[in-house]
Formats: structure tokens, sequence, C-alpha cells
């Protein structure tokens, strides 16, 4: 059995003026090389997991670990930066004024010229954008933009990528072929990766394990 990338331990985590925990007692783990998916409504915390996990926010209580690595927990806050994990928001976050390739790039600037190149050449690769790495985010369609954004989280190869509702400004169609094209992306750079969504099929079309978010808490789909 894999190694656990991620395990999240009763964790809960309140916002300000809010009477009640967003996340009430979470805990759920994820394997090395797993591809999951938290599933839920709008407003039920999906977002709120991925932010705690990122370190965007602060638990109230409960402890997370990264690799065996305690990250956050009532000793802990490491910033978002130490935690060496990757995000893929929906609205792609490139930066306008870069090309594809230099997007990718972005995190790698303590590398050296040569490692970069190689890392973005066997990225865009992976992507199947090699013939589009010197345009600019606005010369590509919304699905290739997606794909730029994923090959630039993982450029850094993060302990785990974390994508928040990814594909919901796009089309259906570019929905149902970029949630295929994604999986295969992940499971080929053996990317461990947790989704969320509240798209049973897209969640369906990606992950190898579907857990359920539900008054703050994890349920999974045995305990349904």
């Amino acid at each position: 059995m894999s190694e656990i990338a991620l395990s999240l331990e009763s964790i809960s985590v309140t916002y300000s003026g809010s009477p009640r925990p967003v996340l009430d007692g979470f805990s759920m783990i994820v394997r090395t090389g797993e591809i999951a998916c938290l599933l839920g409504a709008s407003g039920c915390g999906k977002t709120t997991v991925l932010r705690a996990i990122a370190g965007f926010e602060y638990l109230s209580s409960g402890e997370i670990y990264l690799t065996r690595r305690c990250v956050a927990g009532s000793q802990v806050h490491l910033p978002p930066e130490k935690r060496n994990v990757g995000m893929v928001f929906q609205d792609y976050a490139l930066f306008p004024h870069l090309t594809a390739a230099q997007n990718i790039a972005f995190g790698l600037r303590k590398l050296s010229r040569e490692v970069q190149q190689e890392r973005v050449n066997r990225l865009l690769t992976l992507v199947e954008l090699q013939q589009h790495a010197g345009r600019y985010p606005h010369e590509l369609s919304g699905g290739q933009q997606q794909r730029i954004a994923l090959a630039r989280a993982m450029a850094p190869e993060p302990d785990i990528l974390l994508l928040d509702e990814p594909f919901s400004s796009l089309d259906r169609s570019t929905r149902e072929r970029l949630s295929g094209e994604v999986r295969e992306i992940l499971r080929q750079a053996g990317q461990t990766a947790l989704l969320v969504t509240h798209s049973e099929w897209e969640a369906e079309a990606i992950a190898s394990r579907i857990g359920y978010v539900e008054h703050g808490q994890y349920r999974s789909h045995d305990n349904l």
C-alpha cells in the first residue's frame, strides 16, 4: 500500500463572526499517487478544505500532515510557500504578460536555466502544447489555458496538487474533454492530487476515490 501524502486529522475551521464552524472535525487521507475528490454542494466547505491544506486558513483545532510533516496544528502553521503544495484555480490565474512557457517557468526561478528549460519542455509535452510555448494566454483557448495552469502548478513538483473547481468556467463539451485529459496527465506524471467539485460526473471522470463534504465533515462513499 502506498504512503500517505496528506492526512487531515479532525480539523476545524471557523470564520470570524460565524456562529458555527465551516469544517468541524473533518478527517481524511490521500495516498501518494492517488487522485482523490471531494464532492459537495456549493457552500459546504470544500474550498475551505483546500485553503486549509494550502495554508491560507488557520485551524481552530486538529492537525494537517503533508508527507508525514505537520504543517498545521495547535503549535505550528507553516506559510503556503513552505508547504510544497500546488494549486489550480477555476479562473486559471495565468500571467497575461508572460508566454505559456514563461508561465510554467514562473515558480522555477531558483533553479538553473538548464533545469528550468528541461522541466518546461517536459511539461509542455505532457500537456501536448509544445507548439504553443511562445503564445500568450489571450492567444490560447480556455482548455489550453487550463492545461498551462496545470503544467505551471506541477512544475515545482509539489507533494500534492489541489484543484478548485478547475473546469467550472468552461462550456460542457470542453469540460468533458478536458476532464479526461487532466486525469491522464496526472496519471502519467504520477502526481498526487485532490480535486473539489460540485459535479458528480466530473468527479467520476477524474478521481480514483470520491469523498463527500456534508455539514463540515468528511463522508466516504462507503458510509453513505
